[in-house]
């Protein structure tokens, strides 16, 4: 076997490594390159956003919710949201939510109603029974959209877990900013700012959002700020003297 000088070994070793070097730096630099310049997809400030306007078009239904505190009126999304605002709506003519209270309400989040039972364990859908595509027997499938965000004013289905919607809905309430929840990449620019004027971002992709409160916010913030005390899970939320939905109006269903 042929034997190499000392040196000429020593040169070899110090070419590889400063190969590797070389390589692993290049690697580290491209990865950070990338990460620094990655960037919001253009697409996300092109996309129709609803929430923003009190205007309500002709693809989308109106509603009034006439509480114990007040009026709320709410535009719903049918072409975003065409399960969510077909099961509100049929509940509402079928009477569904009359006299059903507010059974959750937290000062700064949101108020939640529309179980029948008033504890939050009940409610189902129009389709429960009925059309298996649509509903599982759990609940029917979430509806998420680039063009629907939990900001304040928000009206969206509540559920416990991924398509599991029934009846009960929540508005959001809160007044607080909290736009440094958001990133800013993956929310349209009109978003992000919207959440400075409250809202809860955290909620995005796990709820179905469906209208959004156009005219009676006031009611709502009252609903808000109303006297509660523990629920059965320990938690601060039960009305000592619940509000409720006396009846709901159909002003207007989308064509």
């Amino acid at each position: 076997m042929k034997k190499f000088a000392p040196q000429i070994i020593m040169a070899v070793i110090l070419v590889l490594l400063i190969a590797g070097i070389v390589g692993y730096q290049h690697f580290a630099n491209s990865s950070n390159s990338e990460t620094s310049t990655t960037k919001k997809d253009p697409k996300l400030e092109k996309v129709a956003l609803p929430q923003l306007t009190n205007t309500v078009s002709e693809n989308e239904s109106e509603v009034t919710l006439h509480t114990s505190y007040g009026d709320i009126t709410i535009k719903l999304f049918n072409k975003y949201a065409p399960l969510a605002v077909e099961n509100f709506i049929t509940h509402a003519k079928q009477s569904y939510y009359n006299n059903t209270i507010f059974h959750r309400v937290i000062n700064n989040f949101m108020i939640q109603g529309g179980d029948p039972k008033g504890d939050g364990s009940g409610g189902e859908s129009i389709w429960k029974g009925k059309d298996s595509s649509i509903d599982s027997g759990n609940g029917f499938k979430n509806e998420i959209s680039t063009s629907l965000y939990n900001i304040r004013g928000a009206v969206s289905m509540a559920n416990a877990g991924a398509d599991t919607n029934g009846s009960q809905f929540f508005i959001v309430q809160n007044k607080k900013n909290l736009s440094k929840q958001v990133d800013a990449n993956n929310y349209p620019s009109k978003i992000y700012n919207a959440y400075k004027k409250g809202g809860v971002p955290s909620l995005d992709g796990d709820y179905t959002v469906f209208g959004q409160v156009i005219k009676g916010m006031s009611v709502v913030d009252k609903i808000a700020e109303a006297k509660v005390e523990d629920s059965s899970s320990g938690e601060a939320s039960k009305p000592v003297d619940p509000v409720k939905i006396t009846n709901i109006t159909i002003i207007k269903e989308a064509k």
